[in-house]
């Protein structure tokens, strides 16, 4: 049984961020969770799964976000209360349909829970996803530590119902994956029966068609529900202040950020000076609760992260309530007092006090930050971001980049968001020379792939994930198919959605709870597209780049599905194909293709270079037995040994 579902009410526990965002839900009486992993969203829904079969919940991964949203639009169409899980990213996949409903409007409790990755700690980008929430016009509400992350998920719902509309929840990778104490409330008891009411008129929310038309009327009620939000903000439970009456300064901020904030003010010894006006509820803000705490101050400042989305709603409230609160003086992102770029934390937000409050502050001694700054790059060694050793990614990418080195008209490789982004590093031989968004290497190949007219005569290869070929490739290789773009597609299926955590997708058996189901065949379907189609196995380097070479002389489509089990996936772990070791005396070393071919060139972390005996080695705890680096040795000197 999952740790989520020990305890009775009152009892403490303590869980990751995103177990107590799922221990709310359960709280909630959640039947329906859909949701695409992505980091640092995946583990909600992965704690869901475990205890979906005890709880009566229906929960699954995604094909994408959009349908996601879709899945969990159904469950509240039919009166159950539904939650959506995803990254930043994601928001802007699901983005269409969510116009739609906010809309339209929700039957059963929805809560949309992204979770954002400010400083990019495992992301391409640092998107925010609080702008959807103003541009979409539906509450966003932003828990500040563990407990108001479960507690926030349950009243998201019940707002939610209130208003008949999806309410968002957003959290950051903080908060998502660190630990806290949660005290625990009630299990509801409750018997879930799903009922789509359709027999009523067009303009019946309750009873009648749920769709967006007609657009301006619905939108008129939707405007009228976002009144009903202010004035459920206006009393809402998460929105709390701390400090004088009076103070020299109004801090305001929300979401981990109230931590830091209050960890600085304590530092600097300033509670007697600055307000701490946390919010919970921050689009939109409640005005009244502003006005009052606005009044308080002549100097604001504003702590948030990455974008400065609370400080512009903040300001543009204060332009409305002018006279009666008085000239302000604002600091935050826009006038320089905090980064606009990566993680907020509390030296910032103390450097930014110290500043406006002319308070004497010093982080670090300069000595000690210099000191430390020259250990960090002489002392330390050198670790840069590398595949893990007997990854079928380094293997795939050595073909690829080989052949194109081989084939000599300065082809190239299309490629996007995953473990292979690295392929852009010199751990992936420098090979991908786009990267972008989920399945953009394919679309922007199928475009390349159309640009002979104008003398283009340059290879283009698209790489792509398995889990990403069913989120987003699918439409883009459509296209290609059809209008006969010539470019050759290379699908590194390593089965599973190994960046976030082997999470299922459709090309496998199983679902998110593990229960059997049908997978779809990557190379047939591609067959069936019309592509011209071959499997293999990227630890065969001689036939992938043979079959690359062919490929090249194919017009139109070409799909090569390279298949080979993630080296860290739980059904290869421990498990190796070929014993490996190296025969020092036929070792050449430095004299060996362009100097430690293996070791240097290749980098897989399973080989060593032994400094002494200028040969290379075998680690034996961490070399998984791909028997890739026999493939490439010149000299022979690396051999493999079957496992029997």
């Amino acid at each position: 049984m999952s740790s989520i579902l020990h305890g009775k009410a009152g009892t403490r526990h303590l869980l990751m961020g995103n177990e107590a965002i799922a221990r709310g839900a359960l709280e909630a009486g959640v039947s329906v969770v859909a949701g695409y992993p992505g980091t640092p969203s995946s583990e909600i829904i992965e704690t869901l799964a475990g205890v979906s079969a005890r709880q009566n919940l229906y929960v699954e991964w995604s094909v994408n976000e959009k349908v996601a949203m879709e899945v969990a639009a159904a469950g509240s169409f039919a009166g159950l209360r539904s939650m959506c899980v995803m990254k930043q990213n994601g928001v802007n996949v699901g983005s269409d349909f969510l116009l739609h409903l906010a809309i339209t409007g929700t039957r059963g409790g929805m809560v949309l829970v992204p979770c954002d990755d400010p400083g990019a700690l495992s992301s391409a980008n640092e998107g925010e996803s609080r702008h959807f929430a103003r541009m979409l016009e539906i509450p966003l509400l932003e828990p500040a530590d563990f407990q108001e992350a479960k507690d926030m998920i349950k009243w998201a719902f019940e707002l939610s119902e209130k208003i008949h509309n999806v309410v968002m929840v957003r959290s950051v990778t903080r908060l998502s994956h660190a630990s806290g104490n949660i005290v625990f409330g009630d299990l509801p008891d409750i018997e879930k029966r799903a009922y789509f009411n359709h027999e009523g008129g067009i303009m019946d929310a309750v009873r009648g068609p749920m769709s967006s038309l007609p657009v301006v009327p619905k939108h008129g009620q939707q405007q009228e529900k976002l009144k009903q939000v202010i004035s459920e903000f206006e009393a809402s439970p998460f929105n709390a202040y701390s400090g004088p009456t009076a103070p020299e300064l109004l801090l305001i901020t929300g979401s981990a950020c109230y931590l830091y904030s209050r960890e600085a003010i304590s530092l600097l010894g300033v509670e007697d000076r600055v307000g701490l006006l946390k919010l919970g509820t921050t689009w939109p803000l409640p005005p009244g609760l502003m006005e009052k705490y606005l009044g308080t101050a002549d100097q604001i400042l504003v702590v948030e992260e990455v974008i400065p989305f609370l400080e512009e709603n903040v300001k543009i409230l204060a332009a409305e309530f002018g006279s009666r609160i008085g000239p302000k003086t604002f600091f935050g992102k826009r006038e320089g007092a905090l980064p606009r770029t990566g993680e907020m934390n509390s030296d910032h937000v103390t450097a930014a006090l110290s500043k406006i409050l002319s308070v004497a502050y010093e982080a670090a001694p300069e000595a000690y930050s210099a000191r430390a700054g020259e250990l960090s790059v002489s002392g330390a060694p050198g670790r840069g971001l590398t595949f893990c050793a007997g990854c079928p990614h380094r293997a795939s990418f050595w073909s690829i980049h080989n052949t194109l080195q081989m084939d000599g008209r300065q082809g190239f490789v299309c490629g996007d968001i995953g473990c292979y982004s690295m392929a852009i590093l010199p751990t992936g031989f420098n090979t991908l020379k786009t990267l972008h968004s989920m399945g953009s290497g394919l679309g922007l190949a199928s475009g390349f792939g159309k640009l002979a007219q104008f003398g283009m005569e340059q290879p283009v290869v698209a790489v792509v994930g398995d889990s990403t070929f069913f989120h987003a490739a699918l439409p883009a290789l459509i296209n290609a198919v059809h209008h006969r773009a010539d470019i050759t597609l290379v699908v590194l299926d390593n089965s599973g959605t190994a960046m976030t955590g082997f999470q299922s997708h459709p090309g496998l058996p199983v679902d998110a709870a593990g229960n059997e189901a049908p997978a779809i065949d990557v190379a047939r379907l591609c067959e069936a597209m019309g592509a011209t189609v071959r499997v293999g196995d990227p630890f065969d380097p001689d036939k992938t780049r043979q079959t690359i070479f062919e490929l090249f002389d194919i017009k139109g489509l070409k799909v090569l599905v390279l298949k080979q089990i993630c080296a860290l996936s739980p059904e290869k772990k421990a498990k190796k194909m070929f014993e490996v070791t190296v025969d020092e005396t036929v070792c050449i070393g430095q004299d060996c293709g362009c100097n430690q071919l293996c070791t240097r060139i290749f980098k897989c972390p399973g080989l060593n270079w032994d400094k002494e005996k200028l040969v290379s080695s075998i680690d034996e705890v961490i070399c998984v037995g791909c028997g890739m680096c026999a493939s490439i040795c010149p000299s022979g000197a690396i051999r493999k040994k079957e496992v029997a």
